[in-house]
């Protein structure tokens, strides 16, 4: 198994579980973008070359130290390595059988001008900014309005995209209250809801967040705009620019400069036809309540993966999305986070078990509390009517 930014103890397991295991710092360990200033060598690193040079050097010391090739060879991560696991099967259809792409930063370009459209919006004036306090209005604002449309009111939200929630619904009636929202507040947080588009042309280059996500705001809508988002531009973009405003970033011409200049990172292309025709396998997970990467950038990917790849029925043969209700970005939140889509992910490539749902559960205090499916996208878990909500066996995918 090569993984990229897992967590040790993820890596540990799956070696104590008989796997030879490999992890990389994809050719670089700063902290900020400086390390890709007039650097194209460490940008092509960390776009695709580290992964594919641990496998192939993680290959060659298994033949040696074994003396048997690889049988079968995994890529597990998220995040960043969500999209590094995308790009291998994009770029390098014979490095890996199966890979698990969790919550996908699919488009490099895209979630850092997320960060700073949000960021431009939280703080257009000092009027337009969201105090921490606010968040859990607007979340508990959501949830009344929109907790009960899947049928069980949970806390969680089964599908946003069903939520119309309008935050002109909680707009102060007199003065600014800590339970209201300012109109320049309702105007924020309408623009955290929006995607990121061409003020121009129209064209969407990032999804919104969903509502439900509003506990995970302070990340992109707090004190200031996302490291990540800021770095990328100043130093992909405008050449480590010590005096670059994010305040005054062109969202159509600057956005056409950053996509040149860091197109290579960016695991945005469908053509998975060599990928498939090998047999190789791809779980993509990513929960709906993301504050950091947008969860519809996972759908619109697989939606147009599915219109290239010869429909849905066609492309599940090798290819499911799981969306995690609840979840926050690569785990934790209100929802089902607990899932294990590695065994699945062997599970299909080795004895061909399609995985039509993964078992998932929410443990709180160390104690389950509640278990789901997690459904093969576009499915949802739907509650049969009886039983306990907190049962999976009281749920269906439809």
């Amino acid at each position: 198994m090569c993984s990229s930014d897992l967590s040790s103890r993820t890596l540990q397991k799956n070696v104590q579980d008989g796997y030879v295991g490999a992890m990389s710092d994809t050719g670089h360990n700063s902290a900020n973008g400086n390390v890709f200033l007039a650097n194209q060598e460490a940008l092509i690193d960390f776009a695709y070359r580290a992964e594919h040079e641990t496998a192939d050097i993680g290959k060659k010391l298994i033949q040696a130290l074994y003396g048997s090739p690889v049988r079968h060879s995994y890529f597990d991560g998220c995040s960043g390595g969500g999209r590094q696991a995308l790009k291998e099967a994009q770029m390098y259809p014979g490095d890996f059988d199966g890979v698990i792409a969790g919550s996908p930063a699919l488009s490099t370009v895209g979630r850092a001008s997320q960060a700073i459209w949000i960021g431009q919006a939280t703080h257009k004036t000092p009027e337009s900014a969201l105090p921490a306090a606010k968040f859990q209005v607007i979340k508990d604002a959501v949830m009344a309005a929109c907790d009960a449309l899947d049928g069980v009111k949970d806390g969680v939200l089964e599908n946003p995209r069903k939520c119309n929630f309008d935050p002109k619904t909680i707009q102060c009636a007199g003065a600014d209250a800590a339970n209201c929202l300012s109109a320049a507040q309702v105007e924020t947080v309408k623009a955290i809801y929006s995607d990121v588009k061409n003020p121009r042309t129209g064209e969407i280059y990032f999804a919104g967040h969903e509502p439900g996500s509003e506990s995970g705001w302070n990340t992109m809508a707090g004190a200031n705009p996302f490291p990540i988002g800021t770095d990328f531009f100043r130093y992909t973009t405008f050449g480590g620019d010590a005096n670059w405003d994010y305040k005054t970033m062109n969202f159509d011409a600057d956005m056409a400069k950053a996509f040149k200049a860091a197109s290579a990172v960016d695991a945005m292309d469908t053509k998975l036809k060599p990928y498939f025709d090998r047999g190789g396998k791809i779980i993509q997970y990513h929960g709906w309540n993301d504050p950091q990467i947008s969860p519809r950038s996972s759908v619109m990917y697989y939606e147009a993966a599915m219109k290239a790849n010869g429909g849905q029925k066609k492309m599940q043969e090798n290819y499911r999305l799981f969306m995690v209700p609840g979840m926050a970005h690569c785990g934790g939140g209100d929802g089902t986070s607990t899932f294990e889509a590695f065994s699945a992910l062997v599970g299909w490539v080795e004895q061909k078990k399609v995985p039509e749902t993964l078992p998932a559960a929410k443990v709180a205090n160390g104690q389950t509390v509640r278990t789901r499916p997690l459904c093969s996208y576009p499915a949802t878990a739907q509650y049969k009517g009886t039983g306990s909500t907190d049962d999976a066996a009281n749920f269906s995918c439809k």
